[in-house]
């Protein structure tokens, strides 16, 4: 059995839970972790036996096999030019950047370099997902109606546009994400948000914001996201075909058909593991099973960048039509890869 030697960039609750998840793998070291805050990824290394480093060139020095990259949105960029320059398998936790730009710059260094690479798109791995695409695949979707409905979450930088990309770009982004696993590419959407932000300090998102989407199908939808309630209270979509009726949530899938209605729970902390499991054993050569390689999430980003635009500027964004909106495959896994651009 092969190790996977793993270094970790970023030392806040994902790099914690992924440290966990990849700790508890018998085929892989955690040879380091490297942090902007020194104390935390001390502290981080602590708790799992390995080693500190003072930045990201000191640990791919060490020569991981992989990399994950577990930063917040505004930090995306120079880290993963790093580490594709040194040519290491990269792990990147989504939202891929708090931009557009930064993104595509990243995607096409990737692409140039061919590197294997994920993203943190864990909700491909709900095997209710799969389920929710039987169930589609001989009825076109009509509507989908996607919702993150939550708290401001407790980090200073998250209420800052330039620094999380908004509700929409950092929040929304799994919901975004099955949205085009299910119903296909949107091509035109329209957003709102409500011009206030919410109660925290140097905040200056919207804390709501209200969507339409139009689909390359002809489907059509809509997207409410909002950080206003102190809990987490829906995260989720609900599609309506022809006879069909889904609901479908990071716990489980809800029917109702003709045959009544039925529940098909799951479990997310499955999905977790799962995400990291598909990327290590495709890094070690015994799997391949990534469903959200950089240039797939990228098309993701660029939707929410596309939402987050028009409810910036109260304007209708479009996106690509033809044969740049792609399909998923039924496990979840993207198609051929797109070099198309939102038009601002």
């Amino acid at each position: 059995m092969r190790t996977c030697r793993v270094g970790l960039v970023g030392a806040g609750g994902v790099a914690q839970r992924h440290a966990r998840v990849l700790g508890s793998f018998a085929d892989v070291e955690l040879v380091g972790v490297t942090d902007v805050t020194r104390s935390a990824a001390a502290r981080l290394a602590d708790t799992h036996s390995t080693r500190a480093f003072a930045d990201v060139d000191d640990l791919l020095a060490t020569g991981p096999d992989a990399v994950y990259v577990c930063v917040p949105p505004f930090a995306h960029g120079p880290v993963e030019e790093a580490v594709v320059a040194a040519g290491v398998p990269m792990f990147v936790e989504k939202p891929v950047a708090v931009d557009l730009d930064t993104a595509e710059r990243i995607a096409a260094l990737v692409e140039q370099r061919r590197l294997l690479t994920a993203v943190g798109h864990h909700w491909r791995y709900l095997h209710v997902v799969a389920q929710a695409r039987e169930l589609l695949a001989d009825r076109p979707v009509r509507m989908v109606n996607g919702a993150w409905l939550d708290r401001v979450p407790p980090v200073a930088w998250w209420a800052v546009r330039n620094r999380s990309g908004g509700p929409v770009v950092e929040q929304a982004a799994h919901v975004l994400d099955l949205t085009r696993v299910l119903v296909g590419e949107a091509v035109e959407v329209t957003a709102y948000g409500d011009g206030n932000p919410p109660p925290v300090d140097d905040a200056d998102i919207d804390s709501v914001t209200a969507a339409t989407l139009r689909f390359a199908s002809g489907a059509v939808g809509t997207l409410a996201a909002a950080c206003v309630l102190g809990w987490k209270h829906r995260a989720g979509l609900e599609i309506l075909a022809d006879g069909l009726a889904l609901s479908l949530a990071e716990d489980g899938l809800t029917v109702r058909d003709a045959d009544g209605e039925r529940h098909l729970p799951a479990d997310p902390d499955a999905a977790r593991v799962a995400v990291d499991r598909a990327f290590v054993d495709a890094v070690t050569g015994v799997g391949d099973d990534i469903r959200v390689p950089y240039a797939e999430a990228l098309r993701t980003q660029r939707l929410a960048v596309a939402l987050a635009q028009s409810a910036r500027t109260g304007r209708g964004v479009s996106l690509p039509t033809g044969p740049a909106a792609l399909a998923s495959t039924a496990d979840g896994r993207p198609g051929a890869p797109t070099g198309a651009t939102v038009d601002a």
